[in-house]
């Protein structure tokens, strides 16, 4: 089985938890004998075919340029990082190379298109959603533009089974590549924009999502705190949702072993620094914990559009050294700061599931959580709070603290059930998936038949 599968993240592209998640689960697909044809939004038109293991880190590219192939073939690069900036890869997704494509040229090809190819009422309107709201002036629609066009080549050209599209971005893509192939097409949602936004959010990401689940055969929430969102705010069918929580497999040389870097207590803000993730909470905790532990250090590790805010307030609240700020974290620094923490907090304030508890889980670290968070459906050996109870989050820092023996044997028990969660059995019901799906797309011949 071939898998033509689109996401805007994949190692070293990572922004979020979104990156690590198809790392893992595609890592897992392969030891299973799936391929994987992967697709980035990367600056040259390339694909990955994945077919091993170890080509999740190696990432062999092929140029859909016969001309280019042939001197990217001919090239020897002295490193990884060198053969990525030759074929348009940076370490942060929001530095892609920028590309144009004006929202009338946009528009006219995608109506062309619906105009030629889609003769079904249904999938008429759902195409005229997705392509009337992807628009608009921001860079990333742009790119989303470019890498939607840039699906006909792939869906035309390329020989799979099935396609898997990641998250909103490249709904888009996956819709264009069903139509185009008569593949089925899954569509994977990691996170909505009720859950980025923390309410209604942009009107135009709502109707691509809707549109993409829509046109899908099957729907794979993260959690069931997603499938349950999906259903009530999009109105997606329950009957072609399926619920793969993920999972966290920690690397083969992690080190695993603490590392302090300050004497006191370390509380860790892992993730990006955005309204969803409630980082104004964890500044209030901050604040009230170190009013009764000047000794503990609390760190926010991530950007995000909150950042400037997050900094001033800080700022505001006289916090000086005792809240730190560490910005962008690559995946080598990010097992350093988790290595030096003592406690972990989530404060999502919507979470479809959240990866980050599972890593810091894994290293040993106490973890605590928001009760609106996906990952909170699979983890036992964290503290489970609402977001919004403050007081209750700070008297928990406060007795993890004042118990450090305590605090200790919870990381370890959390390290231990952790270790548990493994992409390899997210894997299998992925396959499952993907095994029910693959079957030539019906055409609607019959009312409520597809």
């Amino acid at each position: 089985m071939r898998v033509l599968m689109f996401t805007w993240e994949f190692p070293p592209l990572i922004a979020g938890g979104l990156g690590m998640a198809c790392y893992g689960m595609v890592k897992s697909l392969l030891k299973l004998g799936v391929e994987v044809d992967l697709v980035l939004p990367t600056e040259e038109l390339i694909y990955m075919p994945l077919r091993k293991v170890e080509d999740v880190d190696l990432l062999p590219t092929v140029f859909l340029d016969p001309i280019k192939q042939h001197e990217f073939k001919s090239k020897e690069f002295q490193s990884k990082e060198e053969k990525f900036e030759f074929i348009g890869i940076s370490g942060i997704p929001e530095s892609y190379a920028q590309l144009s494509l004006s929202d009338d040229e946009h528009s006219k090809i995608l109506q062309e298109y619906w105009d030629a190819e889609l003769r079904d009422i249904d999938d008429r309107k759902l195409w005229q959603a997705m392509s009337d709201n992807l628009v608009g002036e921001e860079d990333i629609i742009r790119k989303v533009q470019i890498f939607t066009q840039r699906a006909k080549r792939f869906a035309s050209e390329l020989k799979f089974d099935l396609i898997h599209a990641h998250d909103w971005l490249t709904y888009p893509a996956g819709m264009i590549a069903r139509k185009i192939s008569g593949k089925p097409m899954v569509a994977h949602i990691h996170a909505t924009e009720f859950d980025r936004a923390g309410g209604p959010g942009d009107e135009r990401v709502h109707k691509i999502e809707h549109a993409g689940m829509s046109f899908a055969d099957r729907v794979i929430a993260v959690s069931q705190y997603t499938a349950q969102m999906i259903m009530s705010r999009y109105q997606i069918d329950s009957g072609k949702i399926c619920i793969v929580h993920n999972a966290f497999t920690i690397p083969e040389d992690a080190v695993l072993n603490k590392k302090r870097i300050f004497a006191g207590p370390v509380i860790l803000f892992l993730g990006r620094i955005t309204l969803q993730k409630g980082p104004e909470y964890f500044l209030e905790m901050a604040k009230r914990v170190l009013d009764r532990h000047p000794d503990a250090r609390f760190i926010m590790a991530g950007t995000g559009d909150m950042g400037r805010q997050m900094l001033r307030d800080s700022a505001a609240k006289r916090l000086k050294n005792k809240f730190l700020f560490t910005g962008f974290l690559n995946r080598k620094e990010v097992e350093r700061i988790i290595r030096a923490s003592d406690i972990y907090v989530l404060p999502s304030i919507s979470e479809p599931f959240g990866i980050s508890p599972l890593e810091a889980m894994a290293y040993g670290i106490t973890s605590i959580i928001s009760k609106q968070s996906g990952v909170s459906e699979v983890v036992q050996n964290a503290f489970k709070i609402d977001y919004w109870d403050v007081d209750l989050w700070v008297q928990t820092i406060s007795h993890l603290i004042d118990n450090p023996e305590k605090c200790t044997q919870l990381g370890l028990d959390g390290m231990k059930e952790v270790h548990l969660i493994q992409w390899d059995d997210a894997a299998e019901k992925l396959k499952k998936v993907y095994e029910d799906k693959c079957l030539p797309v019906k055409t609607k011949t019959e009312k409520g038949k597809v």
